[in-house]
């Protein structure tokens, strides 16, 4: 596995310091609640949401929000800053985590006609990253839990996109009627921006070293 690269240790303590505050240090405050993403149409929205969502987990004792988070963009994200350099990859996370803010309200608001629920957490732009671990990875064997042998990115990453766009189209769990609590078109909206913003510099005259 590669080394921690500087601008995922960077994104990763921000992550941690804004999960300190708003549980530890400001706690009072609600800091999870302000941060959270709102729909455009509800009297909680602010513009800023559209970036703090990112940066902000669910509520202490659940730990493995962002604890899962931080591990998902340290594998893949150092991966892919070895790769590009820190500039490009920073603009590449922050663009699937506005275009995974976008979609998931444009769903909420039009689809499921949801004005009032909030979003926190990085997923969707991992999903970014995972999506462009598998455009620059295809043959990666990645190990999953629950399955014995390893399964190639190029397998393993457009099945998870798949589950999640089943899961939020159905609006609930595998394994009962009740909703899953996640933000499936988060993952759905930071999927389809880093395919895009992939195909775009796959299929361009991109200048690799403007960005260092």
């Amino acid at each position: 596995m590669d080394r921690m690269t500087d601008t995922v240790k960077h994104l990763i303590i921000v992550n941690v310091l804004v999960f300190i505050s708003a549980n530890f240090i400001f706690k009072d405050f609600d800091l999870t609640s302000l941060f959270a993403l709102y729909s455009f149409k509800s009297e909680n929205f602010h513009w800023y949401q559209l970036v703090t969502h990112m940066f902000t987990h669910a509520k202490f004792p659940q730990i493995s929000h962002i604890a899962f988070n931080m591990y998902a963009l340290y594998s893949f994200g150092s991966a892919l800053e070895h790769f590009w350099g820190g500039k490009r990859f920073l603009f590449f996370y922050i663009s699937c985590g506005l275009g995974a803010a976008l979609i998931n309200n444009l769903v909420n608001q039009y689809y499921f006609l949801d004005f009032e629920s909030s979003a926190v957490g990085a997923s969707g732009a991992i999903y970014g990253l995972l999506v462009a671990f598998g455009f620059m990875f295809p043959e990666a064997r990645l190990g999953i839990i629950f399955i014995p042998i390893p399964v190639k990115a190029k397998y393993f990453i457009p099945a998870i996109i798949a589950i999640d766009l089943f899961l939020g189209l159905r609006g609930s769990s595998l394994f009962g009627s009740g909703g899953t609590g996640i933000a499936h078109f988060a993952h759905i909206g930071g999927a389809l921006t880093g395919f895009i913003i992939m195909w775009l510099w796959k299929n361009s005259k991109f200048n690799h070293t403007r960005w260092n």
